[in-house]
């Protein structure tokens, strides 16, 4: 496996939920067989002439079944690399919420080849460790294949214009989730009185952007975490409860069972 600091080359997605790759975003292309995951909640085929982009919490994923002619290439950019290489267009913020929710993109032929050719690029720049200015190199390398990235994700989904603004408002209530700020705090109420906009401002904004209204992100994050941690045998149920700020163990509990659907011990059953 082939690695700098930003970028990190593999032949497998055994890595994807690491803690170790947190900070990184997956960029995968499927060249044989199939791959069955799950994440946040869904199940998942990614298989041959598909392209997959984890670009937020990676940790939820889980392997389920891998085909014995399974092949992939797979590119780790950590945020910072992607931040530096990432074009002037607003259409990532959209892209990247239509990919929370299902990250498998099915390419055309041409797609896939456009796709295999990007994927080459980098491995190029990668290996040329003698290029005077082989960091510039990676960046453009990296920025065309996430320029392709948009494009086969628009061609599916459209090309809805985002301004700045409701962009800009959008990253920022992200961010405050990304920091786990849901574990205490649960009410559009909070989080528009820190971004300085009303409650019913931001949910326009998130409907705009992301499909879903700004309740939505927040409980999907909440439940998305108390799921993965209700996993750990080593923490108690009081202890999540305790973490997430619940006035009780009941109050816990019917919280799950409302938003996960099941009991918090059926996750260890």
């Amino acid at each position: 496996m082939n690695s700098i600091q930003h970028i990190i080359i593999d032949d497998t997605l055994n890595k994807v939920s690491s803690p170790a790759f947190s900070n990184y975003l997956c960029h995968a292309y499927c060249h044989s067989g199939f791959c069955i995951l799950q994440r946040n909640g869904k199940t998942f085929r990614f298989g041959q002439g598909c392209c997959m982009i984890i670009a937020r919490r990676g940790d939820l994923v889980k392997i389920v079944e891998t085909s014995m002619d399974f092949s992939v290439d797979v590119i780790y950019v950590t945020q910072e690399f992607i931040e530096l290489s990432t074009p002037q267009s607003n259409y990532g913020m959209r892209g990247q919420f239509a990919l929370f929710n299902n990250p498998v993109i099915p390419l055309t032929p041409q797609q896939q080849e456009v796709c295999k050719l990007n994927f080459e690029a980098v491995k190029r720049r990668l290996s040329q460790m003698s290029h005077l200015f082989r960091h510039e190199a990676l960046i453009n390398a990296v920025q065309c294949m996430i320029i392709d990235f948009f494009d086969f994700h628009a061609q599916l989904y459209g090309t809805d214009k985002i301004s700045s603004q409701s962009r800009e408002l959008m990253e920022q209530f992200i961010d405050m989730l990304e920091r786990g700020n849901f574990r205490r705090n649960r009410t559009i109420g909070y989080y528009a009185s820190s971004l300085c906009v009303t409650p019913k401002y931001l949910s326009e904004v998130s409907k705009k952007i992301s499909g879903m209204p700004a309740a939505f992100w927040i409980t999907r994050y909440t439940a998305l975490d108390i799921s993965r941690l209700l996993r750990d045998r080593s923490l108690s149920f009081t202890a999540i409860s305790d973490m997430f700020g619940f006035s009780s163990l009941s109050h816990f509990s019917r919280y799950v069972q409302t938003n996960l659907g099941v009991k918090p011990s059926d996750f260890r059953e």
